[in-house]
């Protein structure tokens, strides 16, 4: 049996999809975005896809699949995130209009699994989603997909649970065709994260339905953090840049990470002013800590320190500059490195980025789903599809609307 085929929808630097070709069941044929430097990237890691640059709603489907010779049912599984304008505004059976120009972001990509019939999709989203005009908004995704036929299940996943040293929170919502049972990957890793609606998420996968973690709350190790993720790696000052490893890695995630690379990459630091690095120095778990003749505004989180001891907090497209975010690296009197946030997201060291300036490079890192996350949902989907092996528990569908 050959590998499951896999397209890549408002695919980005192709994160999401990397972890579903790391879990080894699946190829990857397709990816599309709209900016032409995250194809790029999407291209140099996916050498055997087709990568398209554009507009989702100017490229036709039928074109595509002329361009891959595959047809209606011959993809397994299609993944992304659309963005999330207009999903009140969805229109069930404006899905099956494939080539209507009117069509919403996500419209589009129902409509790409209206056309080829995928016996799975994975769909991911900001966490707000699902409380959006008091779930309205996600009520109308689960209704398109209803009406293309399929039944879908939601949770709002953190990252730190599975693996990532990061407390990243997606809304992902797997859907399939009758008669496949939708399966969920288990956490691996334990910690207390805020989730929407739940003041301890260790106890939550989703607002309305009790989640796995109680029964291993106990047993699973604690989630992995900045220092475990970023240790490894050589320490330099602001401006600084270092071109190959000076230490073995020392766990396995950091192994892991480092497999496949026999160079040290994007290991640059930003050069900071004289006044920032005196910020920086000040610079303690949120923007308190920084006396108040140093800066004149801001938010909580601006001009912080990561916890070494902790996962990080989820790391924005602006991780290089510590004026946007908290991205002060643990002990070093600088902000994170395009490397170190690479690390934080998970992906592994021979991940190559386009691009030669930092700050592009950051916005890839920072707007990708993290591999990581993406392979443990990619093996659940391998049980679903009678290609892997595991305890997950299927869960109870919707069909229709959310109750």
């Amino acid at each position: 049996m050959g590998k499951h085929k896999v397209m890549d929808l408002f695919c980005g630097t192709g994160g999401f999809s990397k972890g579903f070709e790391n879990a080894g069941d699946y190829e990857v044929v397709y990816g599309i975005d709209l900016l032409p430097q995250s194809i790029e990237t999407f291209r140099l890691n996916h050498g055997g896809a087709l990568a398209v640059s554009g507009d989702i709603r100017k490229v036709a489907r039928p074109e595509i699949a002329d361009r891959l010779n595959l047809r209606r049912g011959e993809v397994d599984v299609i993944v992304g995130g659309p963005p999330c304008q207009g999903f009140s505004s969805i229109r069930p059976n404006r899905s099956t209009n494939y080539d209507d120009p009117r069509n919403t972001l996500f419209e589009e990509f129902a409509a790409y699994v209206g056309y080829w019939r995928p016996k799975v999709f994975v769909f991911e989203n900001v966490v707000g989603l699902a409380t959006h005009k008091k779930g309205v908004d996600l009520e109308a995704v689960q209704e398109a997909f209803s009406s293309l036929g399929y039944e879908t299940d939601w949770r709002i996943m953190n990252a730190g649970h599975f693996g990532v040293p990061q407390k990243r929170e997606r809304l992902i919502l797997i859907g399939s065709e009758p008669g496949i049972p939708i399966r969920w990957p288990n956490p691996t890793h334990s910690g207390t994260f805020r989730t929407i609606g739940v003041r301890d998420a260790s106890r939550m996968l989703r607002p309305h339905e009790p989640d796995l973690f109680d029964a291993a709350a106990t047993t699973l190790p604690p989630a992995l953090t900045v220092t475990e993720a970023i240790g490894d790696l050589p320490p330099i000052a602001s401006g600084e840049e270092a071109l190959t490893y000076d230490r073995p890695p020392q766990n396995e995630y950091q192994r892991a990470r480092r497999s496949g690379a026999s160079a040290l990459t994007l290991h640059a630091s930003t050069r900071h002013s004289a006044k920032m690095l005196e910020i920086i120095r000040h610079a303690g778990p949120n923007i308190s800590s920084i006396p108040a003749h140093l800066i004149t505004s801001g938010f909580s989180s601006c001009y912080s320190r990561l916890e070494g001891d902790e996962p990080a907090p989820t790391i924005t497209v602006n991780f290089v500059h510590p004026a946007s975010n908290k991205c002060i690296h643990p002990v070093l009197d600088r902000a994170l490195t395009p490397r170190e946030g690479a690390r934080i997201q998970s992906f592994d060291d021979d991940f190559k980025f386009a691009g030669v300036n930092r700050n592009v490079i950051a916005k890839q890192i920072g707007n990708a789903v993290p591999p990581l996350l993406g392979k443990v949902i990619a093996e659940a989907v391998s049980r679903m599809l009678g290609s892997g092996t595991g305890d997950e528990v299927p869960v109870k569908v919707h069909s229709g609307a959310m109750g």
